[in-house]
């Protein structure tokens, strides 16, 4: 992998007058597929003003089920499979919305054993034929979990492996004629190695392809580098003062607008989550389940939702992202033991709740002070007054 990507970091003027970027929700922050039939979501969202949607492994294999096929085979190009998938993209679309992209790709890179690595690699081509029915072009994957020795966390070949899965994603679209096919790659929060969104970009750099980028997640971002539910002083962060911890943030979020270019971001996700009380909300205590992984997976929050107990700072990160010059969708992607109902009005509570936060936070953005270009001094006295002023219940 020589070469270099030729693309730079051109921050855009700050603040924007007005926020253009469209909205977008993940199919399980409508309701769980084992309680909400997908079309119903849909249609919520739609109803609801959404753009965009995020389309789940678990949603789609529902939606195959529903049609009386092999939810397990979801991804096997049959003739019934393909056209379930074109109704499904052709539904979407009939709602005025787009689908995204499809995920998540979990436990790609860096697997060792060259047939294991061919293989696996090949999980990923099979959703090339479905992105065309879905009329999507991207896929992304998390940064591995995988902490075996049958995987490495080796930069340089999670790298090759991005690189390789460019080349096929390439290879496919050149071959159908129609778009290219993206691959995103997402630093998870419990990930192995990669769990930063610095670490991600840094394979993606390494990888130089140029249908290969960046997912960046608000939540897994502040997981890292903002949140420690785990704390026992209650509240919730890393750093014991607020602003030492707003400052730590804006440290990594202004050294994410002046590195990473707008046109290597190809989707962008916003996520809160509650402060959890660590007296009753404690670690797993299998040693195999990172621990940040029970909270994501049941205490995710809308941006904004300070009366259920959110409190992470999505702003700052939007506000990062979008002073790229980032002109793709804000998608909500939210887990939460609250969409596991049975309850109809799951999806649509869910996407109204989702759009008054989006709502919120295009306008709180413009709000954030240019704190990568700001003496931090100023800023940060700044940036806790709105952070805090945001959040009075």
């Amino acid at each position: 992998m020589s070469g270099r990507i030729l693309s730079i970091a051109r921050p855009i003027s700050w603040p924007p007058e007005t926020i253009k970027n469209e909205f977008g929700i993940a199919t399980l922050s409508l309701g769980y597929s084992k309680k909400h039939k997908l079309e119903p979501r849909l249609r919520a969202a739609a109803e609801a003003g959404y753009k965009w949607i995020d389309l789940f492994d678990e949603c789609w294999e529902a939606y195959l089920e529903e049609h009386g096929l092999d939810g397990s085979r979801l991804w096997e190009d049959t003739p019934e499979n393909l056209e379930v998938a074109q109704r499904l993209g052709d539904l979407v679309k009939s709602l005025g919305m787009r689908v995204a992209c499809t995920q998540p790709l979990r436990k790609i890179e860096g697997v060792k054993d060259a047939h294991e690595r061919t293989a696996t690699l090949e999980l990923v081509a099979k959703r090339f034929p479905f992105m065309r029915a879905f009329d999507t072009d991207l896929v992304f994957m998390c940064a591995s979990i995988r902490a075996d020795a049958g995987v490495t966390t080796d930069l340089n070949v999670v790298a090759r492996d991005l690189a390789e899965l460019g080349d096929m994603a390439a290879s496919f679209a050149h071959t159908d004629g129609g778009r290219m096919l993206k691959i995103g790659y997402e630093g998870l929060s419990w990930a192995t190695r990669n769990n930063t969104w610095s670490t991600s970009w840094e394979a993606v750099r390494m990888a130089n392809r140029p249908n290969v980028g960046v997912v960046i997640d608000a939540f897994n971002v502040l997981a890292v580098e903002w949140a420690d539910p785990y704390n026992s002083a209650l509240h919730g962060r890393i750093y014991s003062t607020l602003e030492e911890a707003i400052e730590v943030l804006c440290l990594s979020m202004a050294s994410l607008v002046k590195t990473l270019p707008a046109e290597k971001i190809f989707f962008f996700q916003v996520g809160d989550a509650a402060c959890v009380d660590p007296r009753t909300f404690q670690p797993p205590k299998d040693q195999d389940t990172p621990p940040l992984l029970p909270w994501s997976r049941v205490h995710r929050l809308f941006p904004f939702e300070t009366a259920l107990g959110a409190y992470m700072p999505a702003e700052l990160v939007a506000a990062a992202v979008l002073a790229t010059g980032y002109t793709g969708p804000m998608s909500l992607e939210i887990f939460n033991s609250a969409f596991d109902s049975h309850r109809e009005t799951v999806p649509e509570k869910s996407a109204t709740r989702g759009m008054v936060s989006l709502k919120k936070l295009s306008e709180v953005v413009k709000q954030v002070p240019p704190f990568w270009d700001t003496p931090q001094q100023v800023a940060i006295k700044d940036l806790v007054h709105i952070y805090s002023s945001n959040r009075q219940s």
